[in-house]
């Protein structure tokens, strides 16, 4: 509950207060690549959804689906993922522009250096990090599985909702103890999952997510990904004016 969050961080006069509570809830969250295996209640995911389903989106088009996977279910997709990845048969999933944005791309050469740093795998090492990468198709051992569609008519401000979504999501999973994993690397298997899912036609996968309670003590949980200062990325323009 948020109360462990509240002790787990800096203590001060308003740490009662509603915005000290939904901050810290927000500050603990972190991307999680190894779970424990305690299982979930169905319950408590039909509740972090009923609360995400409140999150904004233009026009009231919630453009969001969400298949939720557990048990036997989630070990097939699982295993039809991984001989996939195995295969090599997908084209690599253009996530991202080649080259980056030079104000991207050091951010992103420091979080492979720090995440595949803290598994010990060498940035040369070409079949480690496929290895690696195959981790993601087993939901990092979390006990539930989650995958997101859209309908691939709806453009980028659809897109833009659906992000919004998932953070709700992800807000409200911490906010009861729970930790997530949201995974791009899924969207590279859409024809598996959609075999395996019964996703209509029509719809693109958007990520992957992975939920459970991490596993505190494993180095990979314990990144500590830098955020840019809002000096940094915030312009701001007529406070000054009289």
């Amino acid at each position: 509950m948020y109360t462990d969050i509240l002790d787990a961080v800096e203590t001060g006069p308003h740490m009662h207060s509603d915005a000290y509570i939904v901050d810290a809830v927000i500050r603990s969250r972190k991307a999680v690549r190894a779970f424990r295996p305690d299982a979930i209640a169905k319950e408590d995911i039909v509740d972090i959804l009923d609360v995400a389903r409140t999150a904004p989106s233009n026009s009231n088009t919630q453009p969001w689906h969400v298949h939720v996977l557990s048990g036997r279910c989630k070990r097939q997709l699982s295993d039809a993922l991984a001989r996939a990845h195995t295969a090599e048969t997908h084209p690599p999933l253009q996530h991202m522009p080649d080259p980056l944005p030079d104000a991207c791309r050091p951010r992103q050469e420091e979080f492979g250096a720090r995440y595949y740093g803290a598994l010990g795998i060498d940035k040369t090492d070409v079949a480690a990090r496929l290895r690696a990468t195959a981790r993601n198709f087993d939901f990092f051992g979390a006990p539930i599985g989650m995958i997101f569609t859209i309908d691939a008519r709806l453009k980028k401000h659809s897109w833009l909702d659906y992000g919004l979504f998932l953070q709700t999501v992800m807000i409200a999973a911490r906010a009861r103890g729970l930790d997530t994993c949201a995974q791009v690397s899924f969207a590279r298997y859409r024809g598996v999952i959609a075999e395996r899912l019964r996703i209509e036609p029509g719809y693109d996968v958007v990520c992957g997510m992975s939920l459970g309670y991490a596993q505190e003590d494993s180095v990979v949980n314990q990144l500590g990904m830098p955020r840019e200062s809002v000096e940094q990325f915030a312009r701001f323009a007529g406070f000054d004016d009289e």
